[in-house]
């Protein structure tokens, strides 16, 4: 039996508009509709791996290509001041989509410890 696709994999094949800042081959880069700060992107693979929990070692490189991604639209959009990159794994760490994503959070003073 099929699973039914994850809102990202539903973005990702256009059939739930969002507001797209970058996509290559592996990845797409959105804007989050519930922002936690002034610039909240979510840099999402387009392979489905649920969670960090869930990967293997066949993973490496597309959760690798997040990080370079990330790194690369901070730069583009010169945040300068810092920013915070976040995976959550699992309800209680504040995962609601099982399709791992980073959070690129940035724009304000973000605290420590989160949470």
């Amino acid at each position: 039996m099929d699973m039914p696709k994850t809102v990202f994999q539903k973005i990702a094949d256009r059939e739930i508009s969002a507001t797209f800042v970058y996509e290559d081959e592996l990845c797409f880069v959105i804007r989050d509709i519930n922002p936690q700060a002034p610039t909240h992107l979510l840099v999402v693979p387009k392979k489905l791996v649920a969670r960090v929990s869930e990967s293997a070692a066949a993973d490496a490189t597309v959760i690798g290509h997040l990080i370079v991604v990330a790194g690369k639209l901070a730069r583009d959009l010169q945040l300068t001041d810092g920013f915070r990159l976040v995976i959550n794994n699992g309800r209680q760490a504040g995962e609601t989509v099982p399709h791992l994503h980073v959070h690129l959070l940035a724009g304000r003073e973000l605290a420590w410890p989160p949470g």
